[in-house]
């Protein structure tokens, strides 16, 4: 793993990134499925990690993020807003989305 944190995105939520892989290589976003999973390390292997710079992130509710298993202010829409500020956070100007199970829908 390169660098792991926390990012309040609202004021009940603060959700967990992690970023393995090369920090100059191309941003990927893995996005879980759920709802109510998490990201696993292993959730890195889709990728190159010689070739990529890998983002995971506990969606709201889930995994390492807080509060667990909260559904006040949970919408996809808050979701993809808290995609788009873990983004602007790691300096990110454009990434692939890869999804898995729900996370591809």
């Amino acid at each position: 793993m390169v660098q792991e944190g926390r990012l309040a995105v609202s004021n009940l939520h603060t959700i967990a990134w992690y970023e393995y892989g090369n920090p100059e290589g191309k941003p990927v976003l893995f996005v879980h499925g759920g709802p109510g999973g998490g990201t696993a390390p292993m959730n890195a292997r889709y990728f190159d990690p010689e070739k990529y710079r890998i983002i995971l992130v506990d969606q709201r509710g889930c995994g390492n993020s807080l509060p667990f298993a909260e559904l006040e202010d949970n919408t996809t829409w808050d979701l993809v807003a808290d995609f788009e500020k873990v983004r602007e956070h790691l300096g990110v100007d454009t990434w692939q989305v890869f999804g898995g199970s729900g996370g591809s829908t």
